[in-house]
């Protein structure tokens, strides 16, 4: 599955949906930025934007909610490492209270992968990262791995519906 996302003013993607009702949009907020996104295998529309593969996708996105991108830099020569050390995790986030959907997404161009997670509230996420299951999916991180070209980053949307934004 090919996903696809951009960047922009709140107004204008809002705007850009509109013009394709056939694709099922995401628009996610951050103070006065916003983030289109949509899953589809054969049509990128944006003229500038950003288009990933899902190599794991669990749950359905929803249109409300909270999300949280994990930019992560990968060497290619660790890409294949990275990617199974995804497959073989557990699953135990799945199971946590409030989760939504889950996307590990390779990237078509560069080596920064994003593992998008959506919740049904900031709370959820912030009960997540302070329980027990996170703490030992995490644990021996004070290092980051070698395969790792950069230090990762976080980027959090709350999501907008935008069919009750009409």
């Amino acid at each position: 599955m090919h996903c696809y996302m951009t960047s922009g003013t709140g107004s204008y993607l809002e705007a850009l949906a509109g013009k394709h009702p056939e694709l099922q949009f995401r628009l996610m907020t951050a103070g006065d930025q916003a983030l289109l996104y949509y899953e589809n295998a054969e049509q990128n529309i944006f003229e500038s934007g950003r288009a990933y593969e899902a190599i794991i996708s669990v749950g359905n996105l929803e249109t409300s909610g909270y999300s949280v991108m994990n930019h992560i830099p990968v060497l290619e020569e660790g890409q294949a490492i990275f990617e199974d050390r995804f497959k073989q995790r557990r699953q135990k986030i799945e199971s946590a209270p409030g989760f939504q959907a889950f996307r590990l997404l390779r990237p078509d161009e560069g080596h920064t992968y994003i593992a998008f997670t959506q919740w049904q509230s900031k709370e959820a996420f912030t009960d997540w990262k302070n329980s027990s299951d996170f703490q030992q999916a995490h644990a021996n991180r004070a290092k980051p791995p070698a395969y790792y070209a950069d230090r990762p980053f976080a980027t959090s949307y709350q999501m907008v519906d935008i069919q009750t934004q009409k």
